[in-house]
């Protein structure tokens, strides 16, 4: 079992990441092989729209992203993690995200064998606001991001009302919560897919 943890904020040990440590601390006592990858520390362009992928799957743009793509395509779960901004995720990991159209256009354009569904996706959020609709962009984006590398939406951990760093430690029932969530997955749990509606956070 791989389970490979996308850190998507610009600020080291804020609160997104005390909670997708949490999850993968837990994966990791689940038996599972863990990677933690820290999107603040790579160099990856957006997305130029070209559309060269749609000619054989690959992004022409040489940087960091390049290596990212494997390790989506061979986790069996991926989990996202992100501070909410202006309602949705961070600009790290937008930029990561938009550049998964490569896979995607693998997927739906040419039609490539691609890795089943089985595999699932975790979505771990913390925004500063308790506002009912603070996680609506960041869960439409997960949503579209799981999809184009065929993971399944399986679950997710968002924590309102945690800004200043270390906010979230206070937060015992939600880190509980996302350990215990990586250990049942990488002991072979399968979740359900969540039904989409994205204003019922």
């Amino acid at each position: 079992m791989k389970v490979l943890g996308i850190w998507g904020s610009p600020r080291r040990g804020g609160n997104s990441e005390v909670l997708l440590d949490a999850f993968l601390q837990g994966a990791a006592q689940g038996g599972a092989v863990v990677e933690k990858v820290s999107l603040r520390e790579l160099k990856i362009s957006p997305c130029m729209e070209i559309y060269h992928c749609f000619k054989d799957g690959t992004c022409p743009i040489k940087d960091d992203m390049l290596p990212l793509y494997d390790k989506l395509l061979e986790a069996d779960v991926v989990a996202l993690a992100s501070p909410i901004f202006f309602y949705s995720v961070s600009a790290q990991a937008k930029a990561m995200i938009d550049r998964t159209q490569a896979l995607w256009s693998r997927r739906y354009v040419l039609k490539q064998d691609f890795p089943g569904g089985d595999r699932q996706g975790v979505l771990l959020c913390a925004g500063a606001t308790k506002g009912r609709l603070v996680f609506v962009g960041a869960r439409l984006v997960a949503k579209y991001f799981f999809d184009a590398i065929n993971v399944r939406y399986a679950a997710e951990i968002l924590v309102r009302g945690v800004d200043e760093k270390g906010a979230i430690l206070s937060r015992t029932e939600e880190l509980t919560a996302a350990t215990a969530l990586g250990q049942r997955l990488a002991q072979g749990e399968v979740l359900s897919a969540i039904k989409m509606d994205p204003l019922a956070v």
